[in-house]
């Protein structure tokens, strides 16, 4: 990563974000043996114009991990680009397209991942919801709405191949319009990691799915068909920037013992005040939550060095079945 020619006020605030991206105690990853992944939503990512300085802090951020999965990016993808090259050649994305209705929000997903740890392998879809056929109209109509779209893309990094499903639930009028869209999330997973021609059953599903806290009806929606939360993850799941909200998660279908390590976290770049981040801006901290943004990044250390664990699934004996009387 390259942060050029930047001003005396960038280099002072990249030097506070520094210390405060070191307090997470991110570890570092190593090649062919563990990735660091991360789910951040970046707030109206593309909307307007971001200062100078937020292009730069967003970018250092990211550099943090391997692979991200970034919600709330918007239509216009210019603030994307600026990010990118900053980055530098050996990184690239994945992104979904956006619906113009004000359910879709013009909003997108993106993947951006370091091309020297992983690979991007070709499946990129958005999933739909189960469709019925109308009678009248005999069309096959989705039962269910997401409003805005999950999106999932395939990826490889050492022998770990693996889907990342990512997802922003609506907030809706009140906290049990997400329930239902979070369990059909759950459902599709199920339904789809068990199909005969599924491109890979190792599910990885992450994004902002606005859940207040785990445990609560909403966590118990989408967790209703097997995800579980990684054990380095339990307990470090407050993503806004009071660190008191479980709104964003990573959650998997176990197929691998160990495929994640204990380390696991958020970045608090927020810290209680943006002002040593922006010196002399004139801007309030919920102004600058759209120079940074009103979510922490969330992320967990995943092993993908499982050539062992998967000789170990062959070798061992199959446990017989006990008949039902």
């Amino acid at each position: 990563m390259k942060h050029g020619e930047i001003s005396k006020s960038v280099a002072r605030g990249l030097r506070v974000l520094r210390e405060r991206i070191a307090e997470a105690d991110i570890p570092s990853s190593s090649l062919d043996e563990s990735i660091n992944l991360a789910t951040w939503n970046i707030r109206d990512f593309g909307k307007s114009p971001r200062l100078d300085a937020s292009i730069h802090y967003i970018a250092e951020i990211l550099n943090q991990f391997d692979l991200i999965a970034i919600t709330e990016v918007r239509d216009n993808l210019t603030d994307l680009s600026k990010v990118m090259k900053i980055l530098g050649p050996y990184w690239d994305v994945v992104f979904s397209d956006y619906d113009t209705d004000s359910g879709g929000n013009h909003e997108r997903i993106a993947y951006l991942y370091d091309k020297r740890a992983v690979t991007f392998t070709g499946l990129a879809a958005e999933p739909e919801g189960p469709r019925k056929k109308d009678k009248k109209s005999k069309e096959y109509l989705p039962k269910l709405s997401w409003w805005r779209k999950p999106y999932m893309a395939s990826f490889r990094a050492g022998s770990f191949d693996f889907i990342l499903l990512t997802a922003h639930i609506r907030w809706g009028k009140k906290k049990q319009d997400r329930i239902a869209p979070l369990k059909l999330l759950a459902e599709w997973v199920h339904k789809r990691r068990n199909e005969a021609h599924v491109v890979d059953r190792d599910f990885i599903v992450l994004g902002d799915f606005n859940i207040l806290k785990v445990g609560d009806e909403l966590f118990k929606a989408v967790t209703s068909k097997g995800l579980m939360i990684p054990e380095g993850l339990k307990g470090k799941h407050g993503t806004n920037l009071a660190r008191a909200k479980h709104y964003d998660q990573i959650l998997h279908s176990p197929a691998h013992e160990g495929l994640f390590t204990d380390r696991g976290g958020k970045i608090d770049f927020y810290d209680g005040s943006f002002a040593p981040l922006y010196p002399g801006v004139k801007k309030t901290d919920k102004q600058l939550t759209w120079e940074l943004s009103d979510h922490l990044p969330l992320w967990i250390q995943v092993n993908v060095d499982l050539e062992d664990v998967e000789t170990d699934q062959i070798l061992a004996p199959k446990k017989r079945r006990k008949r039902k009387r």
